[in-house]
């Protein structure tokens, strides 16, 4: 079965409120953080219903699941107390990974901020070095993250991460996460070039070092090096070729992580769409919600033809607009999904359906009609 779940809330229950949460969108994978990403605040292990989670996960059938490293560890800074801190802080995150019983923690590799790339791939190296060092009596291994480019961020190619490994003795614990808004921003085709990205991967890396797939959609074009996720099929790497990717039989085995943002026009009520993004990937949208959700998109798919909307092509026509007409983006900043919904939601088509209820099926229908 396709191991496939989405990022999810480590909060006051911890692994059980996450396993439950996974649950809810039909996951039999999930990644958590151990705490909020943003800072250093730790609760004990202890408190965080570590066997009550695992329980949870068994009965819904999840047997491996995926912690992220906090953002503010930054292994590349030439600051001292940043790098230590990094350091420190993976070493000490490490540690709670493994009282999990979490084998992969991902980790932004690193920026390199006033100094070069030469200068970052070395301080990460170092860095990697060190934490493993200090964490030899866990087995977790630190799955380095494929970054899109932004800023001085490290991991922005495959030869940059190949480097920092070459560099770090022992690096058998070096793994890779893989993911595709990253790769896709990074400059890397995957829309038509899916099986030559593989495999120059797997010549400079290797895909064996692979243990983690994040499947997102892009905002922006390949190369763009923005790092800016949007749901499955309303971005342009679009639906059909993160499906490849996903089934795709050189992946096959990795937890596949959804980060996809929630959505919504109210910021305050926004929701995920992972429930039927997974469903999707998955290849089962009608076992998932059933015939008359199905009946629905159907009803958008004719909806839209009448209005003369392709998707795809209106998709990708409305980020070309918003990326490159600027006078365009300021009278009508809206992106493909919330321009659609509105469309929808004038003409009346679904009555009092909530706005979480019309996206899930416009995520649907931005699949196309092959998921039907």
């Amino acid at each position: 079965m396709l191991k496939i779940g989405s990022h999810v809330s480590f909060s006051s229950k911890g692994l059980l409120s996450a396993a439950n949460e996974a649950a809810e969108y039909g996951s039999s994978s999930f990644m958590i953080y151990t705490g909020a990403p943003q800072n250093t605040r730790r609760k004990p292990m202890d408190t965080m219903f570590i066997e009550e989670g695992k329980a949870k996960m068994t009965a819904t059938g999840v047997d491996e699941i995926v912690v992220h490293a906090p953002y503010i560890i930054n292994l590349g800074s030439y600051k001292e107390h940043t790098y230590e801190l990094a350091v420190n802080f993976l070493q000490e995150e490490i540690n709670r990974t493994h009282e999990i019983g979490v084998r992969n923690i991902v980790l932004h590799p690193g920026a390199f901020t006033d100094m070069d790339a030469e200068y970052g791939i070395k301080r990460i190296a170092a860095g990697l070095e060190e934490v493993l060092a200090g964490v030899k009596e866990t087995d977790v291994n630190i799955a380095l993250e494929t970054m899109a480019g932004k800023g001085t961020e490290m991991g922005r190619s495959f030869e940059e991460i190949a480097k920092i490994m070459e560099l770090v003795p022992h690096n058998d614990r070096l793994k890779v996460c893989f993911d595709t808004c990253h790769t896709h921003d990074a400059g890397y085709d995957l829309i038509n070039n899916l099986d030559g990205v593989l495999e120059d991967f797997d010549r400079i890396v290797g895909l064996d070092r692979i243990t983690v797939v994040h499947v997102n959609d892009s905002k922006n074009p390949v190369g763009a090096g923005k790092d800016r996720h949007t749901p499955i099929g309303s971005g342009w790497i679009g639906f059909e070729a993160l499906n490849r990717l996903v089934n795709h039989e050189k992946l096959q085995g990795r937890p596949f992580i959804l980060e996809t943002p929630w959505i919504g026009k109210d910021a305050k009520k926004q929701r995920p769409m992972y429930e039927v993004e997974i469903a999707l990937l998955r290849g089962d949208l009608s076992g998932r919600f059933g015939s008359g959700f199905v009946e629905d998109v159907e009803k958008m798919h004719h909806f839209f033809e009448g209005q003369g909307i392709e998707a795809r092509s209106y998709v990708l026509d409305t980020w070309a607009v918003l990326k490159n007409d600027a006078k365009a983006r300021k009278a009508d900043p809206r992106e493909p999904l919330e321009r659609m919904y509105d469309l929808i939601t004038a003409d009346g088509l679904f009555g009092e359906m909530s706005e979480e209820q019309i996206n899930l099926r416009l995520i649907a229908f931005l699949a196309g009609k092959q998921v039907l």
